[in-house]
Formats: C-alpha cells, sequence, structure tokens
C-alpha cells in the first residue's frame, strides 16, 4: 500500500480537529482557475477558512501562490508539523500545528470578511465540491468532464 504523501496527511490532522470546532472541511479545491487549497473550511456561522499544509522548507519556499489564495477566504493558516522551521512563515497569518490523528491552532490568521458575492460564490463551490466527491465515492466509476 502506497504512504499518503506528507501534506496528506497534515490535512487529515487539521481536518479532524476543525470538525471538533463545528467546521465542515474539503480538500484540493480550486477557488479559481490556477489555484487548489489544501483545505478549505466552512465554520459553524459561515465563515470560511483556507489551510495550506507545508512539510517541509522546500515546500514552503516553493509555494509563488499562497498570497493568491488570500482574497477566497475570511481567514488564512498555513499547517505544519512539530518539525516545521516556523519561523519562515510570515506573522500576519494563522498557525496550525498538526500531525495525521489532531492539530491545534497556534495562532489565528487575521480576519478579513469576504464580500457578499464572493462569499456566495465559495459557499457554492464549497458545496458542488463536497457533493461532487460525495458522488465519487457512491459510484466511482462515473465521471463529468469539465464540472468541479
Amino acid at each position: 500500500m502506497q504512504q499518503p504523501m506528507p501534506g496528506r496527511i497534515l490535512a487529515r490532522g487539521v481536518c479532524r480537529h476543525l470538525l471538533t470546532h463545528g467546521f465542515a472541511t474539503v480538500e484540493e479545491l480550486v477557488p479559481a482557475p490556477g489555484l487548489r487549497v489544501d483545505v478549505m473550511a466552512l465554520g459553524p456561522r459561515g465563515e470560511i477558512w483556507i489551510i495550506e499544509c507545508k512539510s517541509g522548507r522546500a515546500d514552503f519556499t516553493s509555494d509563488r501562490k499562497w498570497q493568491n489564495y488570500l482574497e477566497w477566504a475570511d481567514r488564512f493558516f498555513w499547517a505544519v508539523d512539530a518539525d516545521f522551521p516556523a519561523e519562515l512563515l510570515p506573522e500576519a497569518t494563522g498557525l496550525i500545528l498538526a500531525d495525521g490523528y489532531d492539530a491545534e491552532i497556534l495562532r489565528m490568521g487575521p480576519e478579513a470578511p469576504l464580500a457578499g458575492a464572493r462569499r456566495k460564490a465559495m459557499l457554492t463551490r464549497f458545496a458542488r465540491h463536497a457533493a461532487l466527491r460525495l458522488q465519487g465515492l457512491r459510484d466511482p466509476g462515473v465521471t463529468v468532464e469539465g464540472v468541479a
């Protein structure tokens, strides 16, 4: 059996932890062409968080798109493991310490509330992404090109 990638392991711990705070999560959501977030979380009051999982220094320094994610969520976080050099991460972003089983929010990302039209678009993307993932689990042989 193939081992999960380190980022996927972090994402699992993040998703488990956020569930305890009432958040529903999806992985690998595309908010706009050319962008794919590791975890998007929808909170109990409709808040939208993006969490990018970084497995090491090289993973972080090669990420050229993360600032483009800021306009698609109310808060932005990095999720890293205990060995990650956290001093590399911008202080004006949220920080989550995670492993494959759980996580802890060490620093809240600053809140930047989405405009109403953007929030509606993201809620629709989130719902469609989650529904299509569920349908894929229920009926794995069926796919529709161009639908995400």
